[in-house]
C-alpha cells in the first residue's frame, strides 16, 4: 500500500514494484474516476476497492484515507512517500506539460491529463497541512499500520535503494 501527495511517485513506485516482484498493480484513481474525470458514487468507488483488495496479492497507490481500514487489513507492508512539496509540484508540472491530453496507465480511460491550476497551485501544496499529518500517524508505531512493515521513503536515493532491496520472494501483498 502506497500513500504520499500527488507527484511523490505512487504510481511509478507501484509499477516498479509490481514488475520486479510479478504482483498485479491497483491505482485507486482508476477506481475513483470514470471517463471525463467524473468521480464514481461512493458505493461504487468502495465496492471496487473491496475487490481489489480482496485479491490475492496486489500492490495499491493512492491515498484515500477512508479506505485505509479495508487496504490495511490485507496489506501487509505501507510506503509512505514523503517527498519534498517543491519536487512534487515540479513533478506535477512535468506530467501536465509532458502528457497533456493524454491518460496516463494510472487513470481511467478517459480521463486525459489537463491544466488544472486549483489542482496544481492548492491541492498539491496543500497535502503538507491536510494528507502528511494523517500519513505520518499512519506510520506512528502505535498508528493505524499497526505491525505492517512501514517504510517512510524521503528521496529518490531511497525510493531506489528501497526498489533495489526487493526480492521476489517478497511477494504477499504491498
Amino acid at each position: 500500500m502506497i500513500v504520499g501527495g500527488s507527484g511523490s511517485g505512487k504510481s511509478t513506485l507501484a509499477r516498479a514494484i509490481g514488475a520486479r516482484l510479478g504482483l498485479p498493480v491497483v491505482h485507486m484513481d482508476a477506481l475513483m474516476f470514470s471517463p471525463g474525470w467524473q468521480e464514481v458514487a461512493d458505493d461504487v468507488f468502495l465496492a471496487r476497492v473491496e475487490a481489489a483488495v480482496a485479491r490475492d496479492t496486489w500492490v495499491m497507490d493512492g491515498n484515500y484515507s477512508r479506505t485505509w481500514p479495508q487496504r490495511l487489513a490485507r496489506a501487509d507492508t505501507v510506503i509512505f512517500l514523503d517527498i519534498p512539496t517543491w519536487l512534487r509540484l515540479w513533478r506535477v508540472i512535468r506530467r501536465v506539460a509532458t502528457g497533456y491530453g493524454r491518460t496516463r496507465p494510472d487513470l481511467a480511460p478517459g480521463c486525459p491529463e489537463q491544466i488544472d491550476l486549483g489542482f496544481i497551485f492548492g491541492w498539491v501544496p496543500r497535502y503538507a497541512r491536510h494528507g502528511r499529518p494523517k500519513a505520518l500517524d499512519l506510520m506512528a508505531p502505535d498508528g493505524p499500520a499497526g505491525t505492517l512493515a512501514r517504510h517512510r521513503l524521503t528521496s529518490r536515493r531511497e525510493v531506489r535503494d528501497f526498489l533495489q532491496g526487493l526480492s521476489p520472494a517478497q511477494s504477499t501483498g504491498v
